[in-house]
């Protein structure tokens, strides 16, 4: 088919616990987005737990591409493609996307593309009217994922440093789980640092004391449980070690941002996944952003999460390039941003 500016792809996010349908095209932009978050479900578990969240994914995942279809006032008969998450993320949910992904493609002889849950989150802050000019150094910062990346352009990419053992998200969520907050991890901890104070407790600032743009965070949840051990009975304990936690990760973000910037000599910052949806987190970078004469730029609020938009975007730009799927269901659970193609081989896939 000819591919033109105006094409028309649908998005499905499905890699962990949040179901997410988009519309995004190419003349009139995002459409619509619908998202259903599974939190309350697995806030019994106190985790993620990935054979509810299969199930759960299967249970709306149709109904909210109905949802969508009906808010863009658009058929399924005018999709001119598909884009579905295929990794990282849960085998199990991700399968619940590439699955309704490619049998819907097929079903409309349309061509489908797996995206890079990775990729969609980098995009992200691009669907935005104040979007952000290449190049800029982004912090992916989410449950699962904490890396710096320098995006050159859309599908160029080169990853500066990444996390070594937890991620930040993942820090927030054990933390949390510690403390006796509950889950989701970081909007909980968030909340309870607020009463806190974050000089309380001494904390470490892991890996800022040497070279490098790599991270790590599980010597800090140790060190917090310690703390916790050693001081739950105290006063206002439970607040202050949130604080002084939040602030440990927030001085660690913010130090290698820096880092990254001064590397790469970029002008702009781009924070983005679930993390950066934290208050603090984003007040700190804007304020050295201003310090240090670089742009600080974040998505709004629903797209730090997974969502359907961000796969929508960066399925059309795929799409557009020339890429697309054979008609097998793909997932790749692991897959490192190293492994992308680059738009320019694209179209060999």
């Amino acid at each position: 088919m000819q591919w033109l500016k105006n094409v028309r792809v649908l998005g499905i996010e499905s890699s962990c616990d949040e179901t997410g349908v988009a519309i995004y095209d190419g003349d009139l932009g995002l459409m619509s987005h619908a998202l259903y978050s599974q939190a309350h479900i697995h806030a019994e578990y106190g985790g993620v737990v990935p054979e509810i969240a299969s199930r759960d994914h299967v249970r709306i995942l149709l109904p909210l591409l109905d949802e969508c279809l009906e808010t863009a006032d658009c058929s399924k008969s005018e999709l001119d493609g598909v884009a579905y998450a295929a990794g990282p993320g849960l085998i199990g949910a991700l399968l619940v996307g590439a699955s309704v992904g490619r049998s819907i493609a097929a079903s409309l002889g349309v061509p489908a593309v797996a995206v890079h849950h990775m990729e969609g989150h980098l995009l992200a802050p691009l669907l935005e009217a104040d979007a952000p000019d290449f190049p800029f150094v982004a912090l992916l910062v989410s449950g699962g994922h904490t890396m710096l990346v320098e995006v050159r352009s859309i599908g160029a990419y080169r990853v500066l440093g990444e996390t070594r053992d937890d991620a930040a998200g993942e820090a927030f969520d054990k933390t949390a789980k510690l403390l006796g907050l509950g889950y989701p991890g970081g909007p909980v901890l968030a909340n309870a640092a607020r009463g806190g104070d974050p000089h309380k407790f001494k904390f470490p600032r892991p890996m800022t004391d040497r070279p490098g743009l790599e991270f790590s965070f599980s010597g800090l949840k140790t060190h917090t449980r310690k703390l916790w051990r050693e001081h739950a009975q105290e006063e206002n304990a439970q607040a202050d070690i949130a604080a002084g936690f939040q602030q440990a990760v927030v001085d660690t973000l913010v130090i290698k941002c820096r880092r990254a910037m001064q590397q790469t000599r970029s002008g702009h910052l781009v924070i983005a996944g679930g993390v950066g949806a934290n208050i603090h987190l984003r007040e700190t970078l804007s304020r050295t952003g201003r310090k240090h004469g670089w742009g600080v730029s974040y998505p709004r609020i629903e797209f730090c999460t997974d969502n359907g938009a961000m796969i929508a975007f960066a399925g059309y730009h795929r799409l557009l390039a020339g890429q697309h799927e054979p008609e097998i269901i793909h997932a790749r659970p692991r897959w490192p941003m190293n492994e992308l193609s680059t738009m320019e081989t694209a179209g060999e896939s």
